[in-house]
């Protein structure tokens, strides 16, 4: 008997499609933030998102970052750093809290889509949160 490693199991028995447009990544990133909340070490970073229209606006910034990461559309004009680096002023991001981030949205593509792209945002994820790992350390 084979044995499959979960994100390819789940790929397997949805037989998913890779990520093709902002549709996809706002999938993506609306059912990661579903997740957040709900994570004891992660929770206390997202509490301004329990007001809907917020998280929507942000939901909508993500959806740009994401969509000229994988699709080098030029969609997103601001620094993705800068709110990341002020966040960790007010409240430290730990080890911890980057793991469970890249667990929680791994999970999120994971269950959703499968393919280059996918493999691609996962990847460019974990880049970034090494630099934002790097860049909080320098604080």
């Amino acid at each position: 008997m084979t044995c499959f490693h979960w994100p390819l199991t789940i790929a397997y028995y949805k037989m998913l499609n890779d990520i093709k447009n902002r549709e996809d990544l706002y999938l993506i990133v609306k059912e990661f933030y579903k997740k957040l909340p709900l994570d004891k070490d992660l929770k206390h970073f997202f509490e301004k998102f329990n007001d809907k229209m917020i998280l929507e606006e942000h939901l909508q910034t993500l959806v740009d970052f994401w969509d000229d990461i994988l699709f080098f559309t030029g969609a997103y004009k601001r620094n993705a750093m800068l709110p990341h680096l002020e966040l960790h002023l007010k409240n430290r991001i730990e080890e911890p809290h980057f793991t469970a981030w890249l667990r929680l949205f791994r999970q999120s593509v994971d269950e959703n889509f499968a393919g280059e792209n996918a493999e691609t945002v996962k990847s460019r994820a974990e880049s970034i949160a090494e630099v934002i790992k790097f860049k909080t350390k320098q604080l």
